[in-house]
Parts: structure tokens; C-alpha cells; sequence
């Protein structure tokens, strides 16, 4: 198994139930699945090069801190 197995099920399991959902949520709730978590990179670079997952748009907001951000929304594909 890959060094990011586990990590790319599990992201494949969330979408799965939950549909689609932004980077950030989906690395949250990696972190709380697992002890060792991931970083905001890994899950981008998990996202963005496995061909199970799609971008399906950006989502603009704003940080705690007033910063605008924008972040990507992730689906599965369809086979």
C-alpha cells in the first residue's frame, strides 16, 4: 500500500457520505479520524493527483482574522 492508503480511503469514504465538501473540512475530519493526522499539503496533494477525486468549484470566505480565502470543493467521479 501506498504511504497515503489510508488517507486516500478514508477521504474517499467521507465524500462518500457526505457528498461534496470544501479542503478544509475534509482535512478536519481527517485529523479527527486519525492520531497522526495530515497536513493542509498532503491532503491537497491526495485531492489533487488521485484521479477518484474532482474539483468541483472554489468557495469564498473570510478567515478569523479578516483575511479572504479561497478554498476548493471536492467531489468524487463518476465512473
Amino acid at each position: 500500500m501506498s504511504r497515503t492508503g489510508r488517507l486516500r480511503s478514508e477521504i474517499e469514504t467521507f465524500l462518500t457520505t457526505k457528498g461534496q465538501r470544501n479542503t478544509s473540512e475534509i482535512l478536519e475530519h481527517v485529523n479527527k479520524r486519525f492520531r497522526w493526522g495530515a497536513t493542509m499539503n498532503q491532503v491537497g496533494n491526495v485531492l489533487a493527483r488521485d484521479s477518484r477525486f474532482i474539483k468541483a468549484g472554489f468557495a469564498e470566505g473570510t478567515t478569523v482574522a479578516g483575511f479572504r480565502e479561497r478554498v476548493c470543493i471536492w467531489a468524487l467521479a463518476a465512473n
